[in-house]
């Protein structure tokens, strides 16, 4: 075994490259840079040949964890397998090559593209506005809200300062409250992990500027009396934001608009295809009510007197979330995600998350605890470690362990109304296999706890990082390259 860093590969005089001879006349480069821009000494490069860089950094990302190299069961952030044929589509040209700031005339077809994944968003949640813009989710939930404020602003109603939330609510929900300027009042959620509507009839009043949840919510429940819940919060005068975060559950099936919401946000790089995670780009379009869709970010596309499309300003935007028009690549992904499945092909995804995560729910149930346990779930579920807890393993031990079993582990303690929580999200592109083999490591992991308990909470063992002192790391962050190459 040698250290496998760039650096101590490199060897004086070897390289991976040969340039041809220059076919132009040479230059000085201090006449042109100035002295000053210029190196006092070379820069240090690694000189190594092309197969040695190749193999360098192919072995760096087959012990990086991703997407098309296993399952990745993050309950509530829904990393599901994406298409290469999206993948080429948003790599087109004539797509790439558009600079943000071309004239309207030169784009037309960055424009279509644009009108028609707007209108397609619309009619998969029931709503009539939309802004493509946001950059994330968490940008949608500001957009949402302010589109909420600035409603009850012009209409005078400036005592409307409180955001009603759910105790299971996402961890941004709260943050983007506050950023819009409303003040968080909790609801509790009742034995079978719902909104708690006694409360929430007695927390609705005249402060109330609206009410943002969650549906299906983070327990993976979907909230049974969601009609009634915005008819308490419309009767006291506020608006109803739904986090659109859970959509992969309902496309073809349900609509936030049809259950008397306001306005949500949707998370493409989740439901339609764009790759998640690693740091973006990220996309989270807002559709609202068509009484809301002139207070959306500048500008919007909509359809000129002709038919074409074009940019243009809603009639009270709140001007600018993001310096141009949305992450385009997400957007192309998107819309090629939504034209090959198709409306039949949106519900089938919907149902097979559906039918794979209660599959793991059912598979699971007898080994870990299951809060929450009246019904089916929906495409994500949680499932507690207390159990095996009380045996001296805690769940962070158990995620540990999952990763020597080949599987990316799920999202732990979350939601935080469940102890030792375990939140698994399969998705649909997920095989009955994969399922299974999934099941099995985690009944594997049950037995260990069980017979040798070691095992778990000394994991991982087999991984190109063992386990760390994550309190130490935190006070002692030290960030070092430094790969074991076989």
């Amino acid at each position: 075994m040698s250290e496998g860093t760039i650096f101590t590969k490199s060897r004086c005089g070897r390289k991976g490259i040969d340039l041809p001879a220059l076919d132009v006349p040479p230059v000085d480069p201090a006449a042109v840079f100035g002295a000053g821009s210029l190196r006092s000494a070379p820069a240090g490069l690694p000189e190594v040949s092309e197969a040695q860089a190749v193999r360098h950094f192919v072995n760096l990302s087959s012990k990086n964890y991703h997407v098309d190299k296993g399952m990745y069961p993050l309950g509530s952030c829904t990393m599901k397998y994406n298409p290469k044929m999206n993948e080429d589509l948003a790599r087109l040209p004539g797509f790439t090559g558009l600079h943000p700031l071309a004239p309207e005339e030169l784009c037309g077809g960055a424009l279509q593209l644009m009108d028609e994944l707007g209108r397609f968003l619309c009619e998969i949640t029931g709503f009539e506005g939309i802004s493509l813009q946001p950059a994330a989710g968490a940008h949608g939930e500001l957009t949402g809200l302010l589109l909420i404020r600035n409603w009850h602003l012009e209409r005078g109603d400036t005592a409307r300062v409180e955001i009603l939330m759910p105790d299971s609510a996402h961890g941004t929900n709260p943050a983007s409250c506050t950023l819009a300027g409303f003040r968080t009042v909790n609801v509790k959620s009742n034995s079978r992990g719902e909104v708690d509507i006694d409360d929430l009839r007695a927390k609705a009043g005249p402060a109330t500027a609206g009410l943002m949840l969650t549906n299906p919510n983070t327990l993976g429940i979907f909230e049974s009396g969601i009609e009634e819940i915005t008819r308490i919060v419309h009767d006291a005068g506020g608006l109803c934001y739904m986090d659109g975060a859970n959509m992969n559950a309902m496309l073809g099936i349900a609509r936030p608009g049809d259950m008397g919401f306001d306005v949500c946000h949707l998370n493409l790089h989740k439901t339609f295809s764009a790759p998640h995670g690693g740091g973006g780009p990220g996309s989270g379009p807002v559709a609202c009510r068509d009484f809301l869709a002139r207070y959306l970010p500048d500008p919007v596309v909509t359809r000129t007197g002709d038919g074409g499309p074009a940019m243009t300003r809603p009639e009270r935007s709140f001007g600018r979330l993001l310096a141009f028009h949305g992450h385009f690549g997400v957007l192309v992904r998107a819309w090629a995600y939504i034209r090959t499945l198709g409306a039949a092909g949106l519900r089938e995804a919907s149902e097979t998350a559906l039918l794979n995560a209660n599959y793991l729910k059912a598979r699971l149930r007898d080994t870990y605890d299951v809060p929450y346990n009246d019904g089916p779930c929906m495409h994500e579920f949680v499932i507690s470690g207390e159990r095996q807890a009380r045996a001296g393993v805690k769940t962070l031990d158990i995620a540990k362990r999952l990763l020597d079993y080949g599987f990316h582990a799920p999202t732990v303690y979350f939601p935080m109304i469940v102890h030792e929580s375990m939140m698994i999200e399969p998705t649909e592109t997920e095989s009955l296999e994969s399922l299974d083999a999934f099941v099995e490591a985690m009944l594997s992991i049950a037995r260990e706890i069980d017979a040798k308990p070691h095992l778990v909470t000394d994991a991982p063992v087999n991984t190109p990082v063992l386990r760390l002192d994550e309190v130490r790391a935190v006070k002692e962050l030290e960030i070092v390259e430094k790969w074991e190459n076989s």
